[in-house]
């Protein structure tokens, strides 16, 4: 049922004057009587009965009058919804992270961000498997480690950054200015579980540039436990400097560089190259690049 039908028909019922109608609507008389009779073959019942000159509603105009004034004031809301929508005043933005990116690095941009935009839902997830949650419209943006060029995607890059050994500032190797690759093989580790994208890029620059495989002992998944068993002297922990960037995470950690074939991880922002992008999301997307950049 076109919602052009439902305006001409409630110009009549306004007016129960054909002729009328039309001069309000802005259309010849003609055309209104056969669109009412076009809407009339549709619904298979009169909706006005023409008793000579004067017009009557009848029972099923009635019912289409109560339930197309509804109809009418739902596509209202929708078209003021989305010119909302369009001018970033309300909507959902939602982003994938890594998990030791989203545990403590971003909040300081989702605060901001919601200064910004108060009425914008901003959420967040946790997630290893950032491609795939994109590409199936479960997120909107998403900040994953650098894949091959793909046509169905917006790829950016973002910051390409090195793994340090993240000890405790008590530790002998404190002092070490920079440490080699094999001798990680002989330090307690902590890391994350094998299949999460950190562990699984740093397993195989060991298996590959060192020929060893790393001996943990513990691992999560979480960068925040993670830093904590390192200040509990539990063991040391590979991972990106920029894990330290905030001062309070800083805290009894020293970041020592590895002299070679240091591990890198390569961040890009991602989203659908075909999806609808509101200005809440394209400015989400250039603070991502800033901070980042920083």
């Amino acid at each position: 049922m076109d919602t052009r039908h439902i305006q001409y028909f409630m110009a009549v019922y306004e007016h129960l004057h054909f002729t009328k109608a039309a001069e309000a609507l802005g259309i010849s008389q003609p055309t209104l009587s056969q669109q009412i009779r076009v809407l009339e073959a549709e619904l298979g019942m009169p909706l006005f009965d023409r008793i000579g000159k004067q017009v009557v509603a009848t029972e099923a105009g009635k019912l289409l009058h109560f339930h197309g004034g509804r109809m009418l004031l739902a596509e209202q809301d929708a078209k003021i919804a989305i010119r909302e929508l369009r001018s970033s005043a309300r909507g959902t933005v939602r982003l994938g992270v890594l998990p030791s990116d989203l545990d403590f690095q971003l909040v300081p941009l989702f605060i901001h961000f919601h200064s910004e935009y108060p009425d914008i839902q901003l959420q967040a997830f946790s997630t290893i498997q950032i491609l795939e949650e994109v590409l199936s419209n479960r997120v909107d943006i998403g900040i994953a480690l650098r894949t091959p060029p793909d046509k169905r995607l917006v790829q950016i890059p973002l910051l390409s950054e090195p793994y340090h050994l993240l000890v405790h500032s008590g530790s002998v190797l404190a002092d070490r200015p920079s440490i080699t690759l094999r001798e990680l093989e002989q330090l307690p580790i902590v890391m994350y579980p094998r299949g999460f994208l950190g562990r699984d890029l740093v397993e195989k620059v060991c298996r590959e540039k060192g020929g060893f495989q790393l001996a943990t002992v513990m691992e999560t998944s979480t960068a925040i436990s993670l830093l904590q068993l390192v200040r509990a002297g539990v063991g040391a922990t590979i991972q990106p400097v920029s894990l330290l960037k905030q001062e309070s995470m800083r805290r009894d950690i020293v970041a020592i560089p590895i002299s070679d074939h240091a591990p890198m991880r390569h961040l890009e922002l991602i989203y659908g190259s075909e999806r609808y992008i509101s200005e809440a999301h394209r400015q989400l997307t250039k603070w991502l690049i800033d901070f980042f950049s920083k």
